[in-house]
């Protein structure tokens, strides 16, 4: 199972395998507090396309279409986190913005899904 939840929300037993997928560690939370057993900044978007983005809604499409290409070049990182998965039972992507929508961990689930 995947799961996809905010780093800022309190950690469940149900969460699994929990990976930050984040280039930069969030704001006000200390690692401890986290419960992350993994983070693995390495699938987190380009600092470039990170930038870009900025979280703006508007820009969505183009950031999906981009960070897509950026993960066609990561298939050891995505299958490292299928393994989570499998070992794991539910594998529990974790990012630290405020748009649950629209972000980094949408688009790696859905590349997830697709493998």
């Amino acid at each position: 199972m995947l799961r996809i939840k905010r780093v800022y929300d309190k950690p469940a037993k149900e969460d699994g395998g929990r990976v930050l997928v984040d280039r930069l560690w969030p704001r006000g939370i200390k690692k401890e507090a986290a419960k992350i057993n993994l983070w693995m900044k390495e699938v987190a978007p380009s600092d470039a396309l990170r930038k870009a983005f900025c979280h703006d809604v508007d820009k969505w499409p183009e950031f999906q279409k981009k960070y897509r290409a950026e993960l066609k070049d990561k298939n050891e990182l995505l299958a490292e986190l299928k393994k989570v998965e499998k070992d794991r039972g539910t594998l529990t992507l974790l990012f630290g913005a405020k748009d649950e929508e629209h972000n980094q961990a949408v688009v790696l689930a859905e590349v997830l899904k697709e493998k």
